[in-house]
């Protein structure tokens, strides 16, 4: 059964204090841990090409009594999530579709309220702050995250100037995308469990870069605090097959509105400028969606300034 004890939970409680050989075994195992759990410690340390006696010193530092426990500790997590899968088909099972649509739906909107009740406004107003004044905005986000960070950058990139999504499927290309990130930017990354060693890991190159880090994850637990001084904290739990990231986005959603609101006759020029842009290049055709109209402006938050 997964809980406060299982591999992962040990791997962030540690990651902070570990050798780059072992913070190396840690992002493996968390992102691949269906072909681990399958592996002896000689052939994770030559996939990895590190010696097979960092992997086995690797599996004591995580509490185990040795290598054999560790592995049986990485075939849980398959087993674990196999199981919770399975214990979601079998809840849902002889429910009608009307009834799966309204039983996730509400678990949804039970996400959101908790997440309105716990989340720290005073971050929340830190985070605008950042984003605003930041010279360069990264936003990064892995696996089911990677949504959330496209939906962030596509409106920040209506907002202001100098927005980066960070794109990637290996954890080399990151620090290629960061490789200028300084004390003058912003780093946002973007993580719920499983969590991502890849985006740690950004977030710890940018902590020693000085940049300012926003993290967007679950809880006061998640590994992404580490790095962060501003923690946006939205609760997310598997309720089907797949992990309701329905909060996360809605916190997402804030943010873009408050950014507006600090910066609407910026907002409404740009957003005029790129009507004719359309307009002039002949974007869209008739049988397309509107241009921009008038009514768009007479929003309430484009009329105050801030």
């Amino acid at each position: 059964m997964e809980g406060r004890n299982d591999i992962i939970t040990r791997i962030n409680e540690k990651y902070a204090s570990m050798s780059k050989g072992q913070k190396a075994i840690a992002a493996y195992l968390a992102e691949h841990y269906e072909q681990a759990a399958f592996m002896t410690a000689a052939r994770l340390g030559e996939t990895l090409s590190i010696s097979e006696s960092t992997v086995v010193r690797f599996a004591a530092a995580l509490g185990y009594k040795g290598y054999p426990q560790m592995q049986e500790a990485v075939a849980e997590l398959l087993k674990g999530r196999i199981h919770r899968a399975e214990r979601v088909q079998k809840a849902y099972e002889n429910n009608s579709q009307s009834e799966v649509l309204t039983s996730v739906l509400t678990s949804d909107m039970e996400k959101i309220r908790h997440t309105i009740d716990h989340l720290d406004p005073a971050a929340f107003d830190t985070a605008v702050d950042l984003i605003l004044n930041a010279r360069t905005v990264y936003i990064l986000g892995v696996r089911s995250c990677e949504p959330l960070a496209e939906f962030l950058s596509f409106y920040l990139h209506m907002i202001r100037d100098g927005v980066t999504q960070i794109k990637t499927s290996s954890p080399s290309e990151i620090f290629e995308q960061m490789l200028r990130v300084g004390a003058q930017d912003c780093v946002i990354g973007i993580s719920f469990p499983r969590y991502s060693v890849r985006t740690l890991k950004a977030m710890e190159f940018a902590n020693d870069r000085s940049a300012k880090i926003i993290t967007i994850t679950d809880s006061v637990h998640s590994p992404m605090n580490l790095y962060s001084s501003c923690n946006l904290l939205a609760r997310s739990d598997m309720v089907s097959i797949v992990d309701s990231l329905v909060a996360p986005l809605s916190v997402i959603n804030a943010l873009v509105v408050a950014l507006c609101l600090k910066r609407p006759d910026q907002l409404k020029r740009d957003l005029e400028e790129l009507e004719r842009a359309w307009r002039d290049y002949q974007v869209y055709q008739k049988d397309e969606i509107d241009f921009i109209n008038e009514s768009m402006f007479d929003l309430p938050f484009l009329d105050k300034k801030g």
